[in-house]
């Protein structure tokens, strides 16, 4: 007979039984009523699904021009990687490395992590180092400003619109996407289902005790 985990509640540190809830459901803490966990419909999936979206998305929004200009008959394009280098060139090195770091480096970490955690999960197996992979992804994700770099893209495009005649490049339209779908991963993650999936996997192995890794990234 299986014993219900326990779980310690965020604000007044009550311990405490999981109970199951239905899909869509919500758990509150017993002493001051506080989000436990929520049970999110097919959480694992749509957060697999909605990470390789943007993982695609990345690829191409690095690859391809963010915008173009054209200008008494000359057109120009880049990409986010030649505006870096750009920048790095016209001795703007920290500004070209904030950019670097916010737009590229992070979110591909970001990304990249998931990836490398949920999908051998998907197919039954623990990846090696999966706690500092959670603990990677939660160091990272606040770092990644994908939306400001859009809001700052979107600002510079309306002034230089008087100056040349502006033509958005693919690259702009697959970052847009990718920060909706890296905004819908967050949202549908679920670390409870994670956890579990994980300690189910890792059941099949001789030797494991079941939650340990769960709990250890979890504190």
């Amino acid at each position: 007979m299986s014993v219900p985990s326990l779980i310690a509640c965020h604000e007044c540190d009550l311990l405490q039984r999981e109970t199951p809830v239905p899909q869509g459901g919500v758990a509150r803490c017993r002493r001051c009523g506080a989000l436990l966990y929520r049970n999110k419909a097919d959480s694992f999936d749509r957060t697999l699904a909605y990470t390789l979206g943007a993982a695609v998305l990345f690829v191409i929004a690095n690859l391809c021009p963010i915008v173009g200009l054209e200008a008494s008959g000359n057109r120009t394009s880049t990409t986010l990687i030649g505006t870096v280098r750009t920048l790095h060139e016209t001795d703007m090195t920290s500004v070209a490395a904030l950019v670097f770091v916010t737009t590229i480096l992070m979110p591909m970490l970001d990304i990249g992590a998931m990836l490398y955690m949920l999908l051998p999960l998907k197919f039954g197996w623990v990846p090696r180092g999966l706690p500092a992979t959670f603990r990677l992804i939660q160091t990272v994700r606040p770092w990644g400003m994908v939306e400001v770099f859009m809001l700052g893209t979107l600002v510079s495009l309306a002034k230089l619109s008087h100056l040349a005649h502006v033509v958005p490049g693919i690259g702009l339209w697959s970052f847009g996407a990718l920060m909706f779908l890296v905004a819908a991963a967050a949202a549908t993650f679920d670390p409870r289902e994670l956890w579990a999936r994980a300690d189910a996997a890792a059941r099949q192995r001789p030797g494991f005790e079941a939650g340990t890794a769960a709990r250890e990234a979890t504190t």
